[in-house]
């Protein structure tokens, strides 16, 4: 139930109204952005939103079940702050949307109607559809730990304990040459052993793509100069020069946990559960049931 302010109340029982949507939109950077279907800038809690900006919103779906409302926002991908690179580059993913019905004469009488995080971005050639989806969404999250093999920590998180800011587990270099959108030699990383890097992770410290973090796939070593393959191509393209920080990589196996990070204590799996490959044995003459442990 929402409490609206006397002012607000009664200038709704006025009949005639000046009502206008606004959405203010937190991206996971922390740069916050504001906009509005009316024709003029508002303001309101430190916020400027901006007017005409593409942004048109749908009616807005809820439900008396756990089930996950939704609203839509149409905008057009002309506007300097809503690109169609920044959309690509996941810039925008799971934000935090806060949804406003304000009179535009007098943006203290506001009410907040919802708030949520953008879901699905559906894009075209001139515009693009993002859902707004509400609180409940993160109720479908998997929440708990997982029983398998491989450990379900993330490295370097409290769980793990790894620091990964240790000199011996990152380094810093830069692109020499580019093989392929995804791939590229790299200088500075002549100490670290083929396969150091593998599944971690790179942050962009200059050129087009500075600040962005991406994932690790391979990383190999020909003629003494170090070639890493990105999980995917950056929306922007890598160049020459391009600089970066790298960190290690880890494949969740108790092996790896011990040789190369020391940290067999911390480690987050169970690594005597039986697997599919106990499944699918069948009884032979020669195929050791003597009763043992497997």
């Amino acid at each position: 139930m929402k409490t609206l302010s006397l002012a607000l109340q009664a200038h709704l029982d006025a009949g005639t109204t000046t009502l206008a949507w606004c959405w203010r939109i937190t991206r996971a950077d922390g740069v916050t952005f504001g906009f509005t279907d009316h024709d003029r800038t508002l303001s309101f809690d430190g916020t400027e939103f901006e007017p005409e900006s593409g942004l048109t919103a749908s009616e807005v779906r809820s439900g008396s079940d756990l089930s996950v409302d939704a609203q839509d926002a149409e905008g057009v991908l002309t506007s300097d702050r809503i690109t169609e690179t920044d959309i690509l580059d996941g810039r925008w993913d799971n934000a935090e949307v806060e949804v406003w019905r304000v009179n535009w004469a007098d943006t203290g009488q506001r009410v907040l109607m919802r708030r949520g995080a953008i879901g699905q971005i559906r894009r075209g050639r001139l515009a693009f559809v993002a859902e707004v989806r509400s609180l409940a969404h993160v109720l479908g999250q998997a929440v708990g730990r997982t029983f398998q093999a491989t450990c379900d920590a993330a490295l370097g998180d409290a769980r793990c304990g790894v620091d990964l800011e240790d000199p011996t587990l990152k380094g810093t270099g830069a692109v020499i040459d580019l093989l392929r959108d995804r791939a590229f030699t790299a200088s500075g990383l002549g100490d670290f052993e083929a396969g150091w890097f593998t599944f971690g992770t790179l942050d962009w410290t200059s050129g087009a793509n500075a600040g962005r973090r991406t994932e690790v796939l391979g990383h190999d070593i020909a003629d003494g100069v170090a070639i890493l393959t990105l999980l995917e191509a950056p929306v922007r393209s890598i160049a020459e020069g391009d600089g970066f920080t790298i960190r290690a990589g880890c494949d969740k196996r108790i092996e790896t946990c011990g040789a190369k990070f020391a940290n067999t204590a911390n480690f987050r799996g169970f690594p005597s559960i039986p697997g599919q490959d106990s499944i699918l044995r069948y009884a032979t003459r020669d195929g050791g049931h003597d009763g043992d442990v497997l």
